[in-house]
């Protein structure tokens, strides 16, 4: 069964990592000696970084590149206590749109639930009130930005 990728928040540098490599290669069929060679730099020396979580910061914006996909700045970002908000382009929400949003509150909740029943840690319902708030922070930007909505540019996913 494929990961719902919109939901996954990552907890850690080294998880975030991982997580843009699996993208990579579920969604896009990039292996690790590929994204190596899209950064230019060995594939020895990718997997360490992987492995240890010591990758160099001027190459994290390469990387989410070849990887098409934003975890270890989403990880940075909600580590130092901040929202993630993709830029909304004011356009009406669709049905699937707004249930998505149901769907990321109604486990926000359940994991609130879960950790006053000492049946989930913290980690885990932080992850997903942050995701909660992002989710409600870019409804909002959208509708304040309704008046006035973009056009998409480039591709998209």
């Amino acid at each position: 069964m494929p990961r719902n990728w919109n939901s996954i928040q990552p907890r850690s540098l080294i998880e975030a990592l991982r997580l843009a490599k699996d993208y990579a290669r579920e969604r896009h069929n990039l292996s690790v000696e590929r994204l190596a060679d899209l950064l230019g730099v060995t594939h020895d020396c990718l997997y360490k970084w992987l492995a240890t979580g010591r990758f160099p910061a001027n190459l994290i914006p390469a990387y989410e590149n070849a990887c098409r996909c934003h975890f270890v700045s989403r990880w940075l970002v909600s580590s130092a206590g901040k929202l993630v908000i993709d830029m909304p382009r004011g356009n009406r929400a669709s049905a699937k749109d707004i249930q998505n949003l149901q769907a990321v509150l109604t486990e926000a909740v359940g994991q609130i639930l879960r950790f006053a029943d000492e049946k989930s840690d913290a980690e885990k319902t932080l992850a997903a009130i942050q995701r909660g708030l992002e989710s409600m922070a870019w409804h909002k930007l959208n509708i304040q930005k309704h008046s006035q909505p973009e056009l998409a540019l480039g591709d998209e996913e």
